[in-house]
């Protein structure tokens, strides 16, 4: 399965990272990305932007908004034709558009649906909105053929990512489970080390990259870095 499955990054805005957050002494400027998955089944929608916050949060970040309506327009596709979302997590840049999307299924692991409804994690309005549906899942799950659900916790307790197999091999939708497609290829090669018996010390990487390097991704697309991760290719392949 997978052959005709096409993945489709989606620009829904920016927010600026202060300072007091970037681990150093400039503020860092983050896209904001959501990603479109074209199956036989229907379409899937992993994230949906940044939703609208409190006066302190607009303050902080300081968030440009791109209409979600407005990004799937120009893929072609209208929020009906939208068949399930999947949020990597529930914080607000990325479970925003959640709202407009009344109705229909939304598959989040249920630590992380618990936590936000404990409040002072998101915005409450985004969670339990009109309509909500959501399908809770407790770890790994195959949502369609080809298509699986994968727990990456890190950023959150109950982060996922999306596994999607492809006709030229699989993209790993990996949200925040790392910021950069930099920290996910440090790990990677901490985790190449650590296998490779190189002696110690060696930084720690995240357990569920075993996981993810069974599917022997292709491509991992992230949710605030426009970068793609690729593993390197011996030479002549």
């Amino acid at each position: 399965m997978g052959m005709n499955t096409v993945v489709r990054r989606l620009d829904l805005g920016y927010f600026i990272r202060p300072a007091s957050e970037t681990g150093g002494p400039q503020p860092r400027v983050e896209p904001v990305l959501a990603y479109l998955v074209q199956h036989d089944r229907g379409l899937i929608l992993f994230d949906t932007g940044i939703g609208s916050a409190d006066p302190g949060t607009e303050a902080h970040y300081r968030p440009r908004r791109r209409a979600l309506q407005d990004a799937l327009s120009a893929s072609g596709v209208a929020l009906d034709d939208i068949s399930m979302v999947v949020n990597c997590h529930l914080h607000f840049d990325h479970c925003g558009g959640n709202p407009l999307l009344s109705g229909k299924p939304v598959l989040v692991q249920d630590v992380e649906l618990a936590t936000a409804r404990r409040g002072n994690y998101t915005f409450d309005e985004l969670i339990d909105f009109p309509g909500a549906t959501y399908e809770e899942i407790a770890g790994e799950t195959e949502v369609w053929p080809g298509i699986w659900i994968i727990p990456t916790p890190g950023h959150t307790q109950g982060h996922q990512s999306l596994v999607v197999r492809q006709g030229d091999g699989t993209v790993v939708l990996a949200g925040q489970a790392h910021d950069f497609a930099s920290h996910f290829a440090s790990e990677q090669l901490a985790r190449h080390a650590t296998l490779h018996g190189v002696e110690q010390p060696l930084p720690p990487y995240q357990h569920w990259l075993d996981r993810l390097a069974d599917f022997d991704p292709r491509r991992v697309l992230f949710a605030h870095d426009c970068s793609v991760w690729e593993p390197p290719r011996a030479e002549g392949r």
